[in-house]
């Protein structure tokens, strides 16, 4: 998952060594992407819909190839909640499967972001029950699901959704922490996670 990056203003020497350039002033992130897929990069990352079919009309590979840290089009708009380049990109086939290096599909950043639009249009997408089910349970290589994320951010629309979908609130991810472990303590979307997880306890669920 490409993080979308929060300076805080400062300028520090090791940022230099991470692949930060200063130019004219301006800190600017060197680019690792290859020449080829900058277009769809640069148009998936501003969220231009114009640009992006445009980019995608003049690209000759797949639209599901990774562009940055394994992430498609589709996570890259996903993660910084582009409605209308998520709806595109479904239009010409991209895969709501797909991985990136982290293991996250584009659902897990949807969720992370609390694109409640987005994460309606992918289960829209998704269409089967079975597939949908296959979504909500696939974890990234720190066992979160879009639930874990959806939690973690704080989201409660998006993990009331998540839920009436099927999705576990008792899963554990690899280091033993349930999606309402990941909430901060006293926040409306733990004492929600906590309070469905007793219940379903009681009801023998």
């Amino acid at each position: 998952m490409a993080v979308p990056g929060r300076g805080n203003g400062l300028m520090e020497e090791d940022e230099i060594e991470d692949g930060f350039l200063e130019v004219e002033g301006e800190v600017e992130e060197e680019s690792d992407i290859p020449p080829h897929l900058r277009p769809l990069a640069e148009a998936a990352q501003r969220g231009d819909a114009d640009a992006l079919r445009i980019a995608l009309d003049d690209y000759n590979g797949s639209i599901n190839d990774p562009i940055e840290d394994g992430d498609t089009a589709l996570h890259l708009c996903c993660l910084y909640g582009y409605l209308s380049c998520v709806r595109l990109l479904l239009e010409k086939g991209a895969s709501i499967e797909s991985r990136d290096e982290e293991g996250a599909i584009p659902l897990h950043d949807a969720c992370a972001g609390g694109f409640i639009e987005i994460v309606k249009l992918i289960i829209e997408y998704a269409r089967d029950p079975d597939f949908v089910k296959r979504m909500l349970d696939t974890t990234d290589v720190e066992g979160d699901t879009p639930l874990h994320h959806a939690a973690r951010g704080e989201h409660l629309d998006v993990v009331q959704l998540l839920l009436s979908l099927g999705a576990s609130p008792k899963t554990t991810n690899l280091f033993g922490k349930t999606p309402a472990e990941l909430a901060d303590a006293d926040t409306q979307v733990r004492r929600f996670l906590e309070t469905v997880v007793a219940t379903s306890s009681v009801n023998g669920q």
